[in-house]
């Protein structure tokens, strides 16, 4: 196979290509040239002309790319049909582009479209639930960002990922046909985009037909919403504090309950009116729970200090990742999970950043809520509680 039938692409600022076995004709290797015609980038330099087969399928291609994550930056796939290898290759030229900017970029799992200013909303949204379908209707009239994942760097500014779009097939269990953005007439998105406003996508299938609803979305709930549909955000440094302060730059997160995808453009048109340059100025509800020293040895496991000693009988609190208040409850991230804190929650965690005595613990709790009649049996399923998802240890 000659170098020039590779194709070559740049997905959120990383040099892929993809060569093609032996089985892809020219007409299916020129389709997906034309799928991504979008993010078409430069040849990497020595690439195999020849792509190794898979064994057992007859449609295969390779994918090269410059990682630096070590042993890593190639991937050899196969499929029974040409449409099933095009859907996979677009799947790990995505998830590999991910796996690279861990940690430099805000992920969200999230459709992109923009005003021609370069003001860009995203529409958070699960695999499944119309982020496809919202993109193709909504970049007819506003510039196509991507329908995949929403790209954010610190300073608000957006790297654009305008991928083929993955349609469904008529025929159930079928891959999906990668659709390129040119073919279905979507606007091409100004240069230097920002972020402007995030909003999570509902679709009230099977309801009555409703046209679409915007509305705030408390912070907490935000959150805990924007989590699950990130990748790798626990790589980035302050996770939780700095998609707090995404938010807050964006004048906080709304919710979009609709029917039908075609009626999104006239009812998102307000969210584009923030300035991105000027963002509107959100009133604080957060404030960080972990000091900053405690972030840098999250960050550089390294430069961690030997591990206190716990004195028997008392309790202290497990790694985590970050932590943010919001309101009178307390968002803990650790490697695991997300888990939310209320009632005397908070102050048992933050109190057992050293290690603590349980009569210590207890003076803090009276102090700041009271000691209500049969504390202690309260006090003891809030700790168990806690050592059982792993956010507090005891001796």
């Amino acid at each position: 196979m000659k170098a020039s039938a590779d194709l070559h692409i740049e997905v959120l600022e990383t040099l892929f290509t993809v060569a093609w076995g032996a089985a892809v004709t020219t007409g299916q290797r020129q389709s997906m040239a034309t799928a991504w015609s979008r993010c078409i980038g430069n040849p990497r330099p020595n690439t195999p002309e020849v792509a190794p087969g898979t064994a057992g399928l007859p449609f295969t291609a390779s994918i090269y790319f410059d990682s630096k994550l070590p042993g890593v930056g190639v991937r050899h796939l196969g499929s029974d049909s040409f449409e099933g290898l095009a859907e996979a290759v677009t799947s790990e030229v995505t998830i590999a582009a991910i796996l690279e900017r861990a940690g430099e970029l805000t992920l969200l799992h999230a459709c992109g479209v923009s005003d021609p200013g370069g003001a860009v909303i995203a529409l958070v949204a699960k695999s499944g639930t119309g982020k496809t379908t919202a993109s193709s209707q909504l970049a007819r009239t506003f510039g196509y960002i991507t329908d995949e994942t929403v790209a954010i760097r610190a300073d608000g500014s957006v790297v654009p990922y305008p991928k083929p779009l993955s349609v469904k097939q008529a025929t159930p269990g079928a891959a999906k046909l990668q659709v390129g953005p040119d073919e279905l007439g979507l606007h091409v998105a100004p240069g230097e985009p920002r972020i402007t406003a995030i909003a999570l996508l509902d679709r009230l299938a099977g309801a009555d037909y409703q046209l679409p609803i915007i509305e705030p979305v408390p912070l907490m709930e935000a959150v805990l919403a924007l989590i699950p549909d990130t990748s790798s955000q626990t790589a980035v440094f302050q996770p939780l504090q700095s998609l707090c302060r995404l938010i807050d730059s964006v004048g906080g997160v709304f919710r979009v309950s609709y029917s039908e995808a075609a009626d999104l453009v006239d009812s998102l048109a307000p969210l584009f009116l923030t300035d991105p340059k000027n963002p509107p100025e959100a009133a604080k509800s957060w404030s960080p729970a972990m000091k900053e020293p405690e972030m840098e040895s999250v960050a550089d496991p390294a430069g961690e200090q030997p591990a206190e000693p716990i004195p028997a009988g008392w309790l202290q609190a497990a790694a985590a990742v970050d932590a943010v208040e919001i309101g009178e409850d307390l968002l803990v991230l650790t490697e695991a999970e997300l888990t939310r804190l209320s009632g005397i929650g908070p102050i048992i965690w933050k109190s057992a950043r050293r290690p603590i005595s349980m009569q210590t613990l207890v003076s803090r709790i009276e102090a700041l809520h009271g000691l209500p009649e049969g504390y202690e049996a309260l006090l003891d399923e809030a700790v168990d509680g806690l050592v059982g998802r792993g956010l507090l240890l005891r001796d």
